[in-house]
């Protein structure tokens, strides 16, 4: 089928409302400021709980470093690529006018998660020492990365649920009900987390351990909030039990791209592990220092997934309408978006490095570190967010494979050169100019394949 609009999709379109008929760019930022707004929240987070870490020492940093890339690939699979596949598939369905479709959908997708969310809490509470002593955990960082890895892991179901709650509300083009429970969940995870990280008058100090105990409180509150939401009749699309058989061929529609875009996480996380397996050479103080700088590289993930997953009903319903070349312009417009907003802090952390890094270490050693790595590699975030973004917006068009690819061109870049800067005893510069190459390669690798994809069905 041509990607050029069928003449008849028009006045059909005009009936699925403003994602399918009003500007672009306008729309999508509309779509794009409460999630832009919530997960801004999720930064504040992040520097409060690294703030909270480095108070407890270096060692803590250190484990951090190995186990905040987990606690990520969590994060982004069950928002970023599983949601991705609910959000998709609803706004597909939504955009085909098949509401029954949806919700059944719906339903599948809470199987879904709950099932994944078992997996994870099985995978890391089995084997969570050997993984974290393959990254190069030693004597004095392991134990503290067991205590933050299986308290954080223990409530991995409720993670997925929560996401996959969000990702049915922003499938209907709901962005503020999510937003806005985001927003919430942020400011509970840094109270609680203070409090049992750090003890505060009868509550004693939990450490790591606090401050995984307090992420997953947060998000149990977050999870109720979202389920009375959509079991409500404020609710588009009101979550239902009964009179819904499961179904093969549903929650194929959700893996289909769920699935695969589970891949695109997976190796982002790998790329970080290998990196910092090879960086764990260098010792301790260097790895806190990445542990720093990669921090805030993770943290640029949600600035993509705010536009990305706006444009993901957009695109949904524009494909559910036929209407493929908006959901083309669509894809492309939030890509640039995203890859001005993301290249502007990387540049602007990359001229002043002790704006982040001087946040969480007063050691000299350390600052030097995380100077070192994104005074390098902060050049390469626009390429990033550029690829990262297109990655989110080809989900609603159900063609997932271009961008998951585009991944896989950056973790060779950083496996096969890492390989080789070690055989060639390089430095931990040169790692950081590694960073940045393979964050070109996949900006420039995913823009490509997703051109040369077709939309058409």
């Amino acid at each position: 089928m041509s990607e050029r609009t069928p003449h008849s999709s028009r006045p059909q379109a005009a009936a699925y409302g403003p994602l399918l008929t009003a500007p672009i760019l306008p729309t999508l930022a509309a779509l794009s400021l409460p999630n832009l707004m919530a997960l801004g929240t999720q930064s504040v987070v992040a520097v409060a709980e690294t703030t909270y870490i480095g108070i407890l020492g270096t060692e803590s940093l250190a484990a951090m470093a190995l186990v905040f890339p987990m606690i990520m690939l969590t994060q982004m699979m069950s928002s970023g690529a599983m949601g991705g596949g609910v959000s998709s598939a609803i706004s597909r369905a939504l955009g085909a006018r098949d509401e029954r479709r949806a919700r059944a959908l719906a339903l599948h997708a809470m199987i879904v998660g709950g099932l994944a969310g078992v997996l994870f809490t099985v995978v890391f509470l089995l084997w969570g020492r050997a993984i974290y002593t393959m990254l190069g955990g030693d004597a004095a960082v392991l134990p503290l990365a067991l205590q933050y890895s299986g308290t954080f892991f223990a409530g991995a179901t409720i993670v997925w649920f929560f996401h996959i709650f969000a990702s049915i509300a922003r499938g209907t083009g709901n962005m503020r009900v999510p937003s806005s429970t985001i927003i919430c969940v942020a400011v509970l995870q840094i109270v609680f987390g203070g409090l049992l990280a750090l003890g505060f008058g009868p509550i004693p100090r939990f450490g790591l351990a606090g401050v995984a105990a307090g992420q997953i409180l947060a998000f149990f509150a977050g999870t109720i909030t979202l389920l009375v939401y959509l079991r409500s009749r404020y609710s588009r699309l009101r979550l239902g039990f009964q009179g819904i058989p499961l179904s093969r061929e549903l929650f194929w529609d959700i893996l289909k791209v769920g699935a695969v875009s589970c891949l695109s996480p997976l190796q982002s996380i790998l790329t970080v592990i290998i990196l910092a397996k090879f960086v764990a050479s260098f010792g301790t103080t260097a790895l806190a220092g990445y542990g720093i700088g990669v921090r805030l590289e993770l943290l640029l993930v949600p600035i993509a997934f705010s536009i990305g997953s706006a444009s993901v009903p957009m695109v949904g319903m524009a494909i559910g309408a036929q209407d493929v070349r908006r959901a083309r312009r669509v894809a492309w417009i939030a890509a640039t978006s995203s890859a001005a907003i993301i290249g502007a802090i990387g540049c602007l952390v990359a001229l002043y490095p002790d704006i982040w890094a001087n946040l969480f270490t007063s050691d000299p050693n350390v600052e030097r570190a995380a100077h070192d790595y994104l005074g390098i590699a902060g050049f390469g975030f626009a390429a990033y967010g550029f690829g990262l973004c297109l990655y989110f917006s080809s989900q609603g068009s159900g063609r997932i494979f271009g961008p998951v690819l585009g991944g896989t061109v950056r973790l060779l870049v950083v496996l096969i050169g890492g390989i080789v800067l070690m055989h060639l005893a390089g430095d931990f510069r040169a790692f950081a100019l590694l960073v940045t190459f393979a964050m070109v390669a996949y900006g420039a690798s995913t823009g490509l394949f997703v051109w040369k994809t077709s939309w058409g069905q």
